[in-house]
C-alpha cells in the first residue's frame, strides 16, 4: 500500500514532477511513424508528459519535432503549411525546417536581422520499431539511442495498434504486468486447453492451465524487474508447474510472455497525469499479424473502435459497449478485445487511482514491487540521482519475457536472458 504521498510520486508526470524528470531520461516513443509517414504532409501534434509539440515530415522525408507553439506569436504550428522543406505558420508566415532554424520571416523586412536570432526549440528523433522516439531533455545529456527489447533489429516484424485512454499510466502498467488477472478477466479470450505452450490464431489464445490463482515471485534488475507467474499445467500437474515470466523495462514498456506465433509487449506513455497513450505489440515471431490484422483482432481498428485520434469509442458513458446478453450465453465480460477489456478495468477506477484505499493479496506481488520500484526511482530523481534503466551496459535487445511446462524443480530464473539482477522476492 502507498500513501498519499507516494502515489504522487508515482502519478504526476508533468511539468518538473520527479517521475517526468525520470522519463526524460529516457528516449520516449511519442507517436507512431504511420502518423508522420507522408512528406509534406499534416503536421501531428504530439502530446507526451503534459506537453504539447508538433511532428512533421518534410519535403526530402526528414522528420523533425518541435514545440507546438511559433517563437513568434505563439500560434499553433499544427495548423501551419508543410511545404519546401519547412513547417509555415499561418499567422505571419514565420517558416521553421526540421532543425527549428527560422528559414522564411514573410512579415519582416528582407534581410532583417532577426532571422539569425531566432529558433524554435527542436528535438532529436529516431525511427525504430514502428515508433518515432524522442529525446526530450537536455541535448548535452543524450544518451545513444538503444533499440528496444520489442525491435532489436531494424528489420523485427512489429504490428502495434494504438488507443488513447483517460486513465493515469501507472495503473494501466499495473494492468499490464498482473498476470493473474488474466485467468478472470480474460477467461472468453485466454482459453485453457491441452496444449504444449501458450499458442493462439485468429480467435483466441489458448493456455494449457485452469489455474486461476497462480503463485508469484519478483526479482529486481537493473532495468526494472521480471517475475514469474507459477501455475498447474493441465497435464503433469503433480511434476511440472507452468510459468509464465513477464518483465517490466522502467519506465515505458512491459514484455509479456508470448505464443507459439509471436511475441507481445506494451508500451505505455503519458500523455499527461490523467491520459495516456497505450500501444499493444505483437512482434518477433514466425506468424506475427499485420498490423491490420492485429488491430482487428484485438477490436482496435481506427474507425470503427478508435477516432481519428485514437480515443476509444468504449466510454463509461456508453458502459464500454458492454453486451449482458453475451454474458448470460456465457461470455465473461461481454467486451470483445483483450485490450478493451483491461480499458473498461483502468477507466472504471478514475483518472487517477488513490492506492492507498486499495487492499492487495498474495497474487499482488508484482503490483507491490511495481509501485515501490517507481516510487523509490522517483525519489531518487527527486535527490538529484540517476533515473532507472539508464545505464549504459543494460542489453536492452536481449531481454525476453518467457513461457512454458517446466519441471517443478526448474528455477524460472534460470530462463531469461536480461542482466542487470539486483535483488529476489518471494
Amino acid at each position: 500500500m502507498l500513501t498519499p504521498e507516494e502515489n504522487e510520486l508515482l502519478t504526476r508526470v508533468t511539468g518538473d514532477a520527479p517521475m517526468a524528470k525520470l522519463m526524460r531520461q529516457h528516449w520516449t516513443p511519442v507517436c507512431l511513424i504511420e502518423e508522420v509517414a507522408e512528406p509534406d504532409g499534416k503536421p501531428l501534434r504530439v502530446e507526451v508528459l503534459g506537453n504539447s509539440y508538433v511532428a512533421f515530415r518534410d519535403t526530402e522525408g526528414k522528420l523533425g519535432m518541435l514545440d507546438e507553439l511559433c517563437p513568434h506569436r505563439k500560434a499553433s504550428l499544427v495548423y501551419g503549411r508543410n511545404e519546401e522543406c519547412g513547417l509555415r505558420c499561418l499567422y505571419h508566415g514565420w517558416k521553421m525546417d526540421v532543425e527549428g532554424n527560422v528559414v522564411a520571416m514573410s512579415s519582416e523586412p528582407e534581410g532583417s536581422p532577426l532571422m539569425d536570432k531566432v529558433k524554435a526549440r527542436a528535438y532529436p528523433t529516431r525511427e525504430w520499431g514502428g515508433f518515432v522516439w524522442a529525446w526530450l531533455g537536455e541535448k548535452d545529456e543524450m544518451p545513444e539511442f538503444q533499440p528496444p527489447a520489442f525491435a532489436p533489429t531494424e528489420d523485427t516484424p512489429v504490428a502495434i495498434l494504438k488507443i488513447r485512454i483517460p486513465a493515469n499510466w501507472a495503473q494501466i502498467h499495473e494492468g499490464q504486468i498482473d498476470s493473474a488477472h488474466s485467468s478472470s478477466l480474460h477467461s472468453s479470450h485466454m482459453v485453457p486447453a491441452r496444449v504444449e505452450g501458450a499458442s493462439a490464431d485468429d480467435k483466441s489464445w489458448y493456455r494449457p492451465s485452469t489455474d486461476k490463482s497462480p503463485r508469484m515471485q519478483t526479482e529486481t534488475t537493473s532495468y526494472g524487474f521480471h517475475y514469474a507467474a507459477i501455475r498447474k499445467p493441465i497435464k503433469n500437474s503433480a511434476t511440472h508447474n507452468y510459468l509464465r515470466i513477464t518483465e517490466f523495462i522502467a519506465p515505458y514498456y512491459s514484455l509479456i510472455p508470448p505464443n507459439n506465433n509471436y511475441k507481445v509487449a506494451s508500451v505505455i506513455v503519458p500523455i499527461n497525469d490523467d491520459e495516456t497513450a497505450f500501444h499493444f505489440i505483437a512482434f518477433g515471431g514466425p506468424n506475427v499479424p499485420s498490423t491490420e490484422e492485429w488491430r482487428k483482432f484485438a477490436h482496435a481498428v481506427p474507425g470503427v473502435d478508435v477516432d481519428h485520434k485514437w480515443r476509444t469509442l468504449r466510454t463509461l458513458e456508453n458502459d464500454f459497449k458492454q453486451d449482458r446478453q453475451r454474458m448470460k450465453e456465457g461470455h465473461f465480460t461481454g467486451v470483445d478485445g483483450i485490450p478493451n477489456e483491461d480499458i473498461v478495468m483502468w477507466v472504471s477506477m478514475g483518472s487517477r487511482v488513490q492506492r492507498h484505499t486499495d487492499t492487495l493479496g498474495a497474487s499482488d506481488l508484482a503490483i507491490v514491487e511495481f509501485r515501490r520500484l517507481m516510487a523509490d526511482a522517483a525519489k531518487k530523481v527527486a535527490e538529484g540521482g540517476q533515473a532507472i534503466g539508464t545505464a549504459s551496459d543494460i542489453p536492452q535487445a536481449q531481454i525476453a519475457s518467457h513461457e512454458g511446462v517446466y519441471p517443478k524443480d526448474v528455477d524460472w530464473r534460470t530462463l531469461v536472458n536480461g542482466s542487470g539482477t539486483t535483488e529476489a522476492a518471494e
